[in-house]
């Protein structure tokens, strides 16, 4: 099942009552307890704080913790709800001791309906979306039922008719966790799912900006922008997060006061404020600070390339990353989830690479593209880049795990 157990911790010296901290069903309270306690040692109290959220990476001891108040994710949930149309019915996909699974039972609780819970305890399965599905919509009545997924589960319900049948029927299909691409957008809009693109993290209650608005009460601005627009994202409101209690090294992400003392959170994310369908300003997010891959002296932004290669045909999935190099520093590589039933080849490779490069410039084109089974994850839907560039440029040494090259 997606939600697990919990544990408390002190919420910092001297403080009282404990923090709550939800688990993954597979984790050992006592141990998890044992190795916070240990980060928490010299931890700031945060005594409006109510649950420490473990961002990706936290879980082997490397992400963030976030100490959140009930009050800050009820505001989220509210604003969500206010956002789709009202209260339902929520079919809860996701894993709990992550913010978006969280946010569904948060949902729920405001609501007073309880959600409908999908068995992903052996994995995602497309079926058994459509059966919790069917019968959300069947007790809901006339309330309008809600679910939320990260784009693989999206890509995977697709190809199920059943679970694409039920999916249509829903108020709405929020999707985060990881950028969803443009030809899986048009493909679940060509199936009349309601799917709304959110944005958000830990750090804001979840999902904060959908469809690139603002939910009420957040403010967004872009800090630094240069020519394009382009710069880092900053987000502010009833939404956001108490603090730190711990902090992932190297995170670029932090909680500060502006100009006039008020709360505000500087993000990782690249973004920019582009017109909407009615002239109103969109944020448009394009992908993190330390994605940014630098080749020849030329910035590169991963999630550009990514988006032309998953507008190609047989495409399921793609991620581009950095591969160090003597001469350049960093080359550009793709790595390419084919779609079922593509002979997925050198040649196929090398077609998809110089189709990209007849829409990009050169230095953003990749220099080559790889096949595997699976992208690596990290947390709910998020490839681990990391991860997977480590392994393309020793792919000669050592398998990708869950992957292959082709």
């Amino acid at each position: 099942m997606p939600a697990g157990p919990g544990a408390d911790l002190p919420a910092g010296p001297g403080a009282d009552p404990p923090l709550l901290v939800p688990l993954a069903a597979t984790e050992d309270p006592q141990v998890v307890r044992q190795e916070l306690a240990q980060r928490l040692a010299d931890a700031p109290a945060f005594p409006q704080a109510d649950l420490l959220l473990r961002t990706s990476g936290s879980t082997t001891g490397t992400g963030s913790l976030v100490a959140v108040s009930a009050r800050a994710l009820a505001a989220s949930a509210r604003a969500t709800h206010q956002r789709l149309g009202g209260p339902g019915t929520w079919v809860l996909a996701l894993p709990c001791h992550h913010v978006a699974g969280l946010q569904v039972l948060v949902r729920s609780l405001l609501a007073q309906q309880a959600p409908v819970v999908v068995d992903t305890s052996d994995g995602f399965h497309p079926e058994v979306l459509a059966a919790a599905l069917e019968q959300a919509l069947a007790q809901a009545g006339e309330r309008p039922v809600y679910t939320a997924l990260v784009p693989t589960q999206l890509y995977d319900a697709l190809q199920h008719p059943g679970a694409r049948q039920e999916l249509s029927r829903l108020g709405a299909v929020l999707v985060g966790g990881a950028a969803a691409g443009t030809a899986l957008l048009e493909q679940a809009r060509a199936a009349q799912v309601p799917v709304v693109r959110t944005y958000g993290m830990s750090e804001t209650g979840g999902g904060c900006v959908y469809e690139g608005q603002p939910l009420d009460g957040v403010q967004v601005r872009i800090e630094s922008p240069e020519s394009d627009g382009v710069g880092r994202v900053v987000l502010a409101g009833p939404v956001l997060a108490e603090g730190y209690a711990a902090t992932q090294a190297g995170s670029g992400t932090v909680f500060r006061q502006d100009a006039a003392g008020r709360r505000e959170l500087l993000t990782s994310d690249l973004g920019r404020l582009v017109p909407g369908p009615g002239g109103e300003p969109r944020l448009e997010v394009l992908g993190r600070v330390d994605d940014l891959i630098v080749t020849g002296g030329v910035k590169v932004r991963p999630e550009v390339v990514e988006q032309v290669l998953l507008s190609l045909p047989g495409v399921a999935q793609a991620c581009v990353v950095g591969v160090p190099h003597e001469r350049w520093g960093s080359v550009v590589t793709g790595v390419v989830v084919p779609e079922p039933g593509v002979l997925a080849d050198q040649d196929w490779c090398e077609e998809l690479r110089q189709l990209v490069r007849s829409r990009l410039p050169g230095a953003q084109s990749p220099k080559q593209v790889l096949t595997v089974e699976h992208l690596p994850l990290r947390g709910p839907g998020k490839v681990d880049r990391r991860a997977l560039a480590a392994w393309v440029a020793q792919r000669s040494l050592a398998p990708l795990p869950g992957s292959r090259l082709r």
